[in-house]
């Protein structure tokens, strides 16, 4: 059974960080690229950062590039998200993804709510 289980969220200071973690389980986690991506109430679910399974590479939304790190431990089947310099803009839920999208596979976690705000 596929599990995707973030953790980390909350509520921070505008400028402040956090770290968000997606614990998986249930599939060959080094095969998959891993994702995060972001909803804000009344707006679309949007994508902040991708690592890919093939070769690490690393992507970003622009709103985040230099203030945001995807990183993943395959050897633990995790995948981070280091928030830096928060602003309000960046409240939203996260949400864990993993894609092997050449196979049609995707699957989702619940999402964390992060709430910036002073």
């Amino acid at each position: 059974q596929v599990q995707l289980v973030e953790s980390g969220g909350g509520l921070v200071q505008p400028g402040g960080s956090l770290r968000l973690s997606c614990a998986a389980s249930g599939f060959t986690f080094s095969s998959y690229d891993m994702s995060w991506y972001r909803q804000a109430p009344g707006k679309e679910r949007e994508l902040v950062a991708r690592s890919t399974s093939a070769s690490g590479s690393t992507s970003y939304a622009d709103s985040v590039k230099g203030r945001f790190t995807i990183s993943r431990d395959n050897a633990k089947n995790t995948v981070y998200l280091q928030m830096n310099s928060l602003k309000p803009e960046d409240t939203a839920v996260y949400y864990c993804n993993a894609g092997r999208r050449i196979f049609g596979l995707d699957y989702w976690g619940q999402g964390t709510q992060v709430t910036v705000s002073s």
